[in-house]
């Protein structure tokens, strides 16, 4: 083996080694926003009948809990024991729940985007690349909550696919990316756990640490790539994923089936667009059919419930991204807006970095929170 194979080989462990550790610090910083806010994310979830308060409850849930994958668990566990209210009540109170989950579950890759804020030019493809998730269920939203909640046409379909599947039993399906990250976290979780510390002060210093893992390991994946398949890469994705959208959504939904997490596959994306290997535009139907695979985990939840809300809840969580897909990236002019959208957010970010982090936290946090502080004062 010559001498720049050999370096070539390194290079390429190296990367394999940070990606490694970046998946790390993804699941470490989620055992952190768990230990927080899982237990107030519960409580949220059971307090209200109103679908556009539901909506938002969906939003700050799965932002604290940093998955949508639990957030809708929780929720079909949930409508399966009858918390959220008898049969029919209990499926409409969950779905705009379910419906928030999915904008909710888009800040895991714009925190990971706030990983290159001290490099301007990335950091500016970094937000374009992780915001096009945002907009897109963002205005999926818009287009099917109304639908939904005037006419019920989504729990209807769904009602009648969970009738077939009513009486299948629970299929356990584990990630082995979280089978490989899970001994490093445990043992990171240990060791903080180690300084008996109060259960919010390990929390908070979960979460520093994730963080600090973070920024280390997306500054050494960009470097290293950029070296080392930049130019191979461009030419290989330009054939493949910028002119193959349709299996490129496929390969979303697949990876996010296997892996069990719409946060992984979108979060690997962004140190990719960031580096200029990955383009917005290419990223964009593997974002949703991200969305599409997310919807695995709570359908083999609802199964081992055996309740046919439960199932109904878990199938409109599938139409609803599958409606989604279906009928903004087949039309060119819609599939332009969430493009458009993430770059003007990209742009921003070049110009004034800081309105990155007050977008993110007014969308996911202040704007959903003071909504569903005001829904309880007027109760």
């Amino acid at each position: 083996m010559n001498k720049a194979k050999l370096e070539a080989l390194l290079k390429l462990l190296l990367v394999f080694f940070f990606v490694y550790l970046f998946l790390v610090s993804i699941g470490l910083m989620g055992s952190a926003f768990k230990g927080f806010g899982r237990d107030f994310a519960e409580g949220l979830i059971r307090t209200t009948s109103n679908p556009f308060i539901g909506l938002f409850i969906g939003i700050l849930a799965t932002s604290l809990v940093q998955s949508s994958s639990t957030t809708t668990s929780i929720v079909v566990g949930m409508v399966a024991s009858g918390a959220m209210g008898p049969g029919v009540t209990g499926i409409q109170n969950a779905i705009p729940i379910i419906m928030g989950a999915n904008i909710g579950t888009t800040v895991t890759s714009m925190m990971v985007s706030l990983g290159h804020i001290g490099r301007r030019e990335e950091f500016r493809r970094a937000v374009t690349g992780s915001a096009v998730h945002d907009f897109f269920n963002i205005m999926c939203v818009c287009l099917l909550f109304p639908l939904e909640v005037s006419f019920h046409l989504l729990s209807r379909i769904a009602g009648f696919m969970s009738s077939i599947f009513q009486n299948a039993g629970g299929i356990k399906f584990t990630s082995p990316l979280k089978v490989a990250t899970k001994p490093v976290i445990h043992f990171i979780e240990e060791l903080i756990k180690k300084l008996n510390a109060a259960p919010n002060i390990t929390y908070i210093l979960m979460l520093i640490v994730s963080i600090i893992i973070l920024f280390f390991s997306l500054y050494f994946i960009v470097k290293i790539m950029k070296t080392l398949v930049v130019q191979r890469a461009e030419i290989v994705f330009n054939n493949v994923l910028g002119k193959h959208g349709g299996l490129t959504i496929v390969a979303g939904i697949i990876v996010t089936a296997i892996v069990q997490s719409s946060s992984i596959t979108t979060s690997l994306m962004v140190p990719l667009v960031a580096a200029g290997i990955l383009t917005v535009e290419m990223v964009f139907p593997i974002t949703i059919g991200a969305n599409i695979g997310t919807t695995v985990t709570a359908i083999l939840a609802s199964f081992a419930t055996g309740n046919i809300a439960a199932i109904t809840v878990a199938f409109t969580h599938f139409l609803f991204n599958m409606t989604g897909v279906c009928c903004i990236y087949p039309i060119k002019k819609l599939r332009k807006i969430p493009l458009f959208l993430a770059k003007k957010l990209g742009n921003l970010a070049f110009k004034k970095r800081r309105y990155v982090v007050i977008y993110v936290l007014t969308t996911f946090f202040i704007i959903p929170g003071i909504l569903i502080w005001i829904s309880k004062l007027i109760k």
